[in-house]
Parts: C-alpha cells; sequence; structure tokens
C-alpha cells in the first residue's frame, strides 16, 4: 500500500480544536483526519455503490 501525503489549509483556531478533540480520543490530528475520511468514504459507497480505482489492476 502507497501512504501518500496530502496538504490542506486550515486557520489556527480550527487546527487546534481538531487536536484537542483528537487527543481527547487518544489520537493524532491526522489519524482523526484519516478516520473522517475513512467513515466518509464508506457512506459515500453505501449510498452510490463501490467505487473502483482505475489504478489498481487485480492480478488473477
Amino acid at each position: 500500500m502507497n501512504i501518500r501525503s496530502l496538504s490542506i489549509r486550515i486557520d489556527d483556531e480550527l487546527r487546534y480544536k481538531l487536536r484537542v478533540a483528537a487527543s481527547y480520543e487518544g489520537r493524532s490530528a491526522n489519524a482523526q483526519i484519516l478516520i473522517l475520511i475513512r467513515d466518509f468514504v464508506q457512506k459515500y459507497e453505501n449510498e452510490h455503490g463501490p467505487i473502483e480505482n482505475p489504478n489498481t489492476q487485480s492480478h488473477l
């Protein structure tokens, strides 16, 4: 699995609040953002069906 970096723009106050809330859950801000993204994608796929990645090929 390739791990890529993604930059976002976020104001200082929201970044601080994210870090506090993530810390409360025992996570880093990065880990919390990944959970939020995964939950969003899962919800989308539950409603609209699987998203196929054309860059991934099955080697059967």
